[in-house]
């Protein structure tokens, strides 16, 4: 048995891989499942702290409290050092992120049986783009998180590697592989040489030809999904009397998973309260102020997530927003999710040609696309990348187990 473990931190869900011959690599962390959602939820009723399908649970059923989300999203932004309010009380969010990584860290050390005092956690290619120091820092909070909650040794591996030791174990010849990890927060891809020669060498610089990464993730489709389906109705895009705009940061924020709260701040409520007797069609601001009363900012995220994985197999989808104020049942078609998300797509896709030509080859030579990341299946982002490699095989990974495990693979080569 490895004495180390891998820690996939992820923006949607987070795993833990840990090599045990004859055993699965992935550690089971909530209700017989290796995956346990990013999610934690502080129940007031009963001054409790939930994590993962329990939080959601919780929120879901109604009960009062705070639902945070999508936590890795605020590495590498200045609100890292900021701090939110929890029942009346300041909660760095330093200290927030601490909660949910000691929070796996038990769960896998119960499964497990042991201990874990050495870990590689998996990192995106870019936690920030353009900007290697806010990346650097990025990386070094994480870090700085992980230590405070036990771990005393610390590697990180780029997560897309991750992936590439995972479909490595599994392949009977060499492959050149573009590795395409589609997460919650980030696109991150390498071209890698891969092959059961290749996967003892203790150094794989060689194999590797290329990374590359953008600050696109699953959250990103769901927000423009949001704003270009469902934030309509509530408002956005419409006008006041005066003929100036409704503000959309109510809509920009209630559309992004870890900025839903800031729609319930006192000084955010007062000025929709004004907004409403100025507004040309008061009817949707009400709606909008119903939601925000309701705190019911998550719930509705929830739904145009679901549809957007609905949409991965269907050409539509039927959306029941029964929280609304009058409730609604929203046709959303999968042509208008892929116009609103065009942008997104054309950046990944720009994304993948650059990593080709760093790495100076030809698009014909990828022999496999290994796609991974609980965000892989949306359909547009999947034809763009098969279609720059057209004669590459596709391969199917583990959407949210392949990088967990190859970074367990990784521990257990670098601590033993």
């Amino acid at each position: 048995m490895a004495n180390a473990c891998g820690v996939d931190f992820g923006t949607s869900n987070s795993t833990v891989g840990w090599v045990r011959p004859g055993h699965p690599t992935l550690l089971t962390l909530e209700d017989g499942k290796p995956t346990l959602p990013s999610v934690v939820f502080f129940n007031a009723d009963e001054d409790a702290v939930r994590y993962g399908r329990a939080a959601l649970a919780d929120y879901l059923e109604g009960y009062d409290g705070r639902l945070m989300r999508s936590l890795k999203s605020l590495l590498g932004t200045s609100l890292m050092e900021g701090q939110t309010e929890v029942a009346g009380r300041a909660l760095p969010f330093r200290q927030l992120l601490g909660h949910f990584i000691g929070e796996v860290k038990r769960r896998a050390e119960q499964q497990a049986g042991r201990p874990f005092d050495h870990a590689v956690f998996g990192r995106p290619v870019y936690f920030v783009d353009g900007d290697p120091d806010a990346d650097r820092l990025a990386e070094d909070t994480l870090a700085d998180i992980a230590r405070s909650v036990g771990f005393k040794e610390i590697g990180f591996q780029y997560e897309p590697i991750a992936a590439a030791f995972d479909y490595e174990s599994r392949i009977g010849g060499e492959e050149l592989v573009l590795i395409a990890d589609i997460g919650g927060g980030t696109s991150d891809f390498s071209l890698v040489r891969l092959g059961p020669e290749r996967a003892g060498r203790p150094d794989r610089r060689e194999d590797l030809l290329a990374n590359g990464g953008v600050h696109i993730g699953g959250t990103d489709f769901d927000k423009y999904l949001s704003l270009a389906s469902v934030m309509p109705l509530l408002g956005y895009g419409s006008q006041l009397v005066s003929g100036a705009a409704i503000p959309s940061s109510y809509y920009f924020n209630l559309a992004t998973w870890h900025t839903i709260n800031q729609a319930y701040t006192r000084k955010s409520v007062a000025q929709l309260a004004e907004l409403v007797r100025d507004a040309a069609e008061p009817d949707k601001l009400q709606r909008l102020r119903h939601l925000i009363d309701e705190r019911a900012g998550h719930w509705l995220a929830m739904r145009v997530e679901e549809a957007k994985i609905a949409l991965s197999d269907a050409p539509e989808v039927v959306l029941d927003l029964d929280r609304l104020r009058p409730a609604e049942q929203l046709r959303i078609v999968r042509a208008g999710f892929d116009e609103a998300a065009a942008s997104l797509v054309d950046q990944v896709g720009a994304t993948v040609q650059q990593l080709l030509a760093d790495a100076g080859v030809a698009a014909g030579r990828v022999d496999t696309v290994f796609f991974t990341g609980g965000s892989s299946g949306v359909a547009a982002l999947r034809e763009r990348i098969a279609a720059i490699v057209p004669d590459a095989r596709r391969v199917e990974g583990d959407l949210f187990g392949s990088i967990g495990a190859g970074l367990a693979l990784d521990a257990a080569r670098r601590y033993g």
